[in-house]
């Protein structure tokens, strides 16, 4: 018997089994014991004994498999397994203040020939739902849609909805799935879930750390329900990996949670994602952020627009000031000859570094736009430069998608050239942000160099990371954004390396309170970039002078608002505001400033659960140091706004921001009530728990 942070391991016939994972429950037959695998790895050409349709489990070598040894220290555990083929080192790491655990596989071929991987997961388990299958009306599914504009949005389903039901006694061919294929990791989905059991009051919670293919099923087997989870696979991916013998491959990595609310389970997995991200140094007080692309410039910077605006953006306290998007090439559409990244002489006739120049003497921080796993299909230069091996080939022919290619950072004149950009930018021009974008997806990857296609995209996106720790090593004072038209790449392998995630592209701030009030449950709120436009051009195209003339102080409080629970990503034409209007800004970028220290140790709190595009009302906020913060946007015309503090003892309440706008709420029976004359109005309040 092995028990090791809520998991609790029998050895069975030789075979080890995971008869427990936190408080779960298994059915006490022996004959039905062999199933209990939590490593299954399928070896091409061998027999995957089990009438199961399209699922990946209990796979041939996972069936055979027989314990060789084990060690177990305090916080990690290693369980070595056997087949003739493969050997299986399972790691499992727990930590301190989580009861999380990190989990993986490293498989070794022992074979004297090659052998060929089809899939490999990262762990399984068994014991969901007091009476397996026939809980499934109590069981429910919480799956992480995910889309442009439409970051996070979990829709919640029984598992009886999604077709798990008994109806043989043996075993169904349905799956609960999701996967993702392709270098967007999370471009319909993000690659995390939560499952509820309603009747234990408990939930469960998973994460998989890819930045590019993934994969999960929850099944039924004789009653019992499993879960499997890894990165990519053969069936669904386009992955294999063939291993010459003594050759190793380690499978994604992935975690693992409980609790017994859902508030308390996404606190579980907020504690873990801070052991697993590298300290930033120049991102330890999460300064502001203005960026000049939304509702501004639009993709389309210039020396004499910086100058213009960025004075009156450090007169509101901004920290950092980042030029996105087109600072290079010459031509209106710089997609398609991307690539080079030199100075563009036509918006920036002094060279850029001129402007980061000027940004500096304001006393602000400079950042610039890069999408550098991009290559334009009009770039010949570069085409000619990196060469066939330094580009994504599928079916004998370069892929292009967007006008662009995509380049191989396996390649080493690839991550040459990249790495010049930064020296020329960092450590030339003293630009100290760069955003990274990433506007496309590559699909299942590409067949140079590669036993298949997502055994490329797989090298390329490990590359890739090596690549970008390589960077913030070279230059600890650089602050990098990771960004995939937003969020289609917003996945934990990503932001345990770089420290600032875009949440979203959308344009509408009356829409964004729809992600902001879900994000805190898929990033650190110290990680979580959101948008604040005070002077929006969806209204009104006449001009961004009369907008700002018509710009309502709720407008803009509740712009700042949207930005308050995350990092702040100020833009718009902040520069036309009155003087009210921007003492308000700069009212809300000092408060977001006294938030630092209660942020980088806060747990979400959602009062209402997760919220979605059909809400009138959105409440969401973080817990910290005996403090709750709380933000609520009224989305349509209600008077009075109630929330409920649940899971809370409410000592003293207060507003945060703004405080020189009207406010009038009560509390009284544990529900906040607020009141608000309009619609699209929001306040930010500080609650002091008993």
């Amino acid at each position: 018997m092995i028990n090791f942070h809520g998991l609790e391991f029998e050895l069975k016939d030789g075979a080890m089994l995971l008869l427990k994972t936190f408080d779960s429950r298994l059915t006490p037959y022996p004959q039905f014991y062999s199933s209990y695998r939590f490593a299954e790895v399928q070896v091409a050409g061998e027999n995957h004994d089990v009438h199961g349709g399209a699922k990946q489990f209990m796979s041939s070598e996972g069936m055979r498999l027989k314990y060789v040894t084990h060690r177990m220290e305090e916080n990690r555990l290693e369980i070595v397994q056997r087949s003739e083929l493969v050997e299986v080192t399972s790691v499992f790491e727990a930590y301190e203040d989580t009861n999380a655990l990190r989990i993986y596989n490293r498989v070794k071929n022992i074979a004297k020939e090659e052998i060929c991987l089809e899939s490999v997961n990262s762990f399984s388990c068994y014991g969901f739902g007091k009476d397996g299958i026939n809980s499934a009306n109590d069981l429910y599914f919480y799956k992480f849609t995910n889309s442009w504009h439409c970051e996070c949005q979990p829709r919640v389903y029984s598992f009886f909805e999604l077709g798990m039901f008994n109806g043989n006694n043996s075993r169904s061919m349905k799956r609960i799935s999701g996967f993702n294929t392709g270098s967007w990791s999370s471009k319909e989905e993000l690659p995390q879930a939560i499952i509820e059991d309603r009747a234990a009051e408990k939930f469960f919670m998973f994460e998989i750390e890819s930045n590019a293919s993934w994969y999960y099923e929850i099944g039924e087997n004789f009653g019992e329900l499993y879960l499997y989870l890894g990165g990519p696979n053969e069936q669904f991916n386009q992955w294999s990996k063939k291993l010459s013998p003594n050759e190793e491959f380690e499978s994604v990595k992935v975690a693992i949670c409980h609790g017994k609310t859902l508030n308390e389970t996404i606190g579980e997995m907020t504690k873990y994602r801070r052991h697993i991200v590298r300290g930033w140094r120049a991102n330890e007080t999460l300064p502001s952020i203005f960026n000049e692309y939304m509702h501004l410039a639009w993709g389309e910077p210039s020396e004499t627009q910086t100058a213009a605006i960025a004075p009156s953006v450090r007169e509101l306290g901004i920290e950092y000031y980042v030029i996105d998007v087109a600072w290079h090439d010459e031509e209106d559409d710089t997609y398609p000859y991307v690539g080079k990244w030199k100075d563009s002489q036509r918006r920036f006739p002094s060279g850029v570094k001129k402007t980061v120049d000027f940004i500096h003497s304001l006393g602000m921080k400079a950042g610039l736009w890069l999408e550098v796993e991009s290559l334009g299909i009009k770039c010949r230069e570069m085409i000619e430069y990196y060469g066939k091996e330094g580009i994504f080939w599928r079916n004998g022919k370069p892929l292009a998608v967007m006008n662009r290619h995509f380049l191989d950072f396996r390649n080493p004149k690839v991550r040459d050239y990249i790495e010049s950009v930064f020296d020329r930018l960092v450590g030339e021009y003293g630009v100290d942000y760069i955003k990274i974008d990433y506007n496309q997806c590559a699909g299942p990857g590409t067949e140079i160099n590669s036993d298949s296609l997502g055994d490329g995209l797989m090298g390329h996106a490990n590359a890739f990371i090596d690549f970008l720790n390589h960077i913030m090593e070279k230059y600890p004072d650089l602050v990098i954004e990771n960004c995939g038209s937003g969020g289609m790449r917003m996945d934990y392998r990503m932001l345990s390396v770089l420290p600032i995630q875009s949440t979203s592209d959308q344009v509408d701030y009356r829409r964004y309170p729809y992600i902001a009030g879900n994000i805190l449950s898929a990033v650190l709120p110290e990680q979580a970039a959101v948008w604040s436009y005070p002077v929006s051009d969806i209204y009104n195209e006449e001009g961004y002078k009369k907008i700002a003339e018509v710009t309502s102080d709720e407008l803009v409080a509740f712009n700042m608002i949207n930005a308050l629970l995350g990092r702040i990503h100020l833009a718009s034409h902040v520069e036309y505001l009155t003087p009210e209007k921007r003492e308000l800004i700069k009212q809300g970028i000092e408060y977001y400033n006294a938030l630092t220290p209660y942020k980088k140790k806060a747990l979400p709190y959602l009062p209402l659960g997760f919220t979605d595009f059909n809400k009138d009302i959105v409440a969401s906020g973080f817990r910290s140091e005996k403090k709750v913060f709380l933000a609520v946007w009224n989305l349509k015309n209600a008077k009075t706004v109630s929330i409920p503090l649940r899971e809370i003892q409410v000592k003293k309440i207060k507003v945060g921001y703004p405080l020189s706008l009207q406010t009038k709420w009560e509390y009284s029976d544990g529900v906040l009530r607020i009141e608000f004359k309009d619609a699209f109005s929001a306040r930010f309040f500080e609650i002091e728990e008993a």
